[in-house]
């Protein structure tokens, strides 16, 4: 691990004639929102440009239509150039096959915000201070020259938004960077309602069906309270994965409970948990005892086995 500044790892990109951009698994706005700005940014210096995230996963409809889409390739067709930069991954675990590629770059740059990342590039920018990864990246952009126009601006605007919650708990410093996002030309209204507002009918039921058997345990984490839900694999039916995002930021409302859990079941026995806290508990600890991480306040990890066996896991560890 090599601790670099925004400024190195530009000067690095400024000579680069190919690049490879790693998305991490199970893709968000701030991965694919910073590997995609990165990408056009680079795209239009003349460099040879792929963008790719692991998994057969389709990307979420939110964000398909997201500027510099041709940039995405599948992971069988990447070709590994010989830099490869991973953007928001907290290990390198988390680009599953495409690590293969990282790890075998001749330069290998790691650009991430979460403070979990130990850094497993030879060139990492981790700052856990900033909100998302994507702002990083504008700060690399920023330091290579490159104009801020509305494709690559929508891209960055849609990785601090989500981060933020729609800016509920952004910094400052994000509010500033949000207004110099819209002034490039990003549709706010229009990408608040993408990302935020738009899901398939048979959602409805199935957020139902969900915080119905919603579960509360008030003596857990110390006596803050922990309150879960389950989003089993039949509860997906029809739907994508990424319909079971938006769960926690609903169960995670609950005024009794410190701590929200959301158990989300992509495959039959196969688990990723979706951690978030109010303000007192450090829930990275929590998740690097399952193998995860994340930041102080919002954090994961995955798991196997049962509903039961997976629930009966965290409250064991809490």
């Amino acid at each position: 691990m090599s601790r670099s500044s925004s400024a190195a790892i530009a000067a690095r990109l400024a000579s680069a004639t190919a690049v490879t951009i790693c998305c991490h698994v199970r893709p968000d706005a701030d991965t694919i929102g910073s590997g995609l700005a990165l990408g056009l940014a680079l795209d239009r210096r003349g460099v040879d440009v792929e963008v790719s995230y692991p998994g057969a996963e389709q990307l979420p409809a939110s964000l398909a239509g997201l500027p510099g889409s041709k940039l995405l390739c599948a992971p069988a067709q990447v070709v590994g150039h010989p830099l490869v930069v991973a953007v928001d991954a907290a290990t390198l675990g988390r680009l599953e096959t495409l690590g293969e590629t990282f790890s075998r770059a001749e330069t290998s740059i790691t650009i991430d915000h979460h403070a979990s990342n130990p850094g497993f590039g030879d060139l990492d920018l981790i700052d856990p201070a900033a909100d998302c990864t994507a702002v990083l990246v504008l700060d690399v952009l920023d330091e290579l020259g490159v104009a801020l126009d509305a494709d690559i601006a929508t891209c960055i605007y849609a990785g601090l938004s989500t981060d933020t919650g729609s800016f509920r708990w952004a910094r400052a410093e994000s509010f500033r960077v949000a207004a110099r996002l819209l002034e490039a030309g990003v549709d706010a209204r229009k990408w608040s309602r993408v990302l935020f507002d738009s899901h398939p009918f048979p959602w409805l039921s199935m957020m139902a069906r969900v915080l119905a058997s919603a579960q509360l345990e008030p003596a857990a984490c110390n006596g803050e309270g922990l309150v879960y839900a389950v989003v089993d694999h039949e509860a997906l039916a029809g739907m994508s994965w990424e319909e079971s995002e938006s769960v926690i930021d609903t169960v995670r409302t609950t005024r009794e409970a410190e701590v929200a859990a959301v158990f989300k079941e992509g495959e039959p026995g196969t688990w990723t948990v979706s951690l978030r806290s109010k303000d007192t508990v450090d829930l990275v600890p929590i998740a690097r005892s399952h193998g995860g991480g994340g930041h102080r306040q919002a954090s994961g990890y995955s798991d196997t086995g049962t509903a039961d066996e997976v629930v009966a896991r965290l409250l064991e560890s809490l």
